[in-house]
């Protein structure tokens, strides 16, 4: 929103800035959750016809509730190997955001 109508002494217009605040930032919220769903139902596709006692649907899960996974926190939450982790992440193909060799990090953008 624009700074002036922020600073405007009126209070009704002051009121329908805050408001068109909330509601854009409900907008770029819902257009989110879109975007992760869609991500979740891609992932799923991944995963069908897996074993019953895989670990991808807890990374896709774990992938989703946390913006950031590294190989150590999926070795910790899901309770493998963290060579295990990486083959996981592999499978899934899950983008790489850190950029880099070691001390790598995984998401979905």
């Amino acid at each position: 929103m624009p700074r002036d109508r922020w600073l405007t002494r009126d209070p009704s217009s002051r009121w329908l800035t805050f408001l068109g605040a909330v509601t854009a930032g409900a907008e770029q919220g819902m257009r989110d959750h879109d975007r992760w769903m869609l991500a979740r139902q891609v992932l799923q596709a991944k995963v069908r016809g897996r074993r019953a006692n895989s670990s991808l649907p807890r990374l896709i899960d774990l992938v989703l509730a946390r913006p950031l996974v590294s190989t150590t926190t999926i070795a910790d939450e899901l309770g493998v190997t963290p060579r295990a982790a990486q083959t996981l992440v592999a499978e899934l193909g899950l983008r790489e955001l850190t950029g880099r060799g070691r001390y790598r990090a995984w998401g979905i953008l």
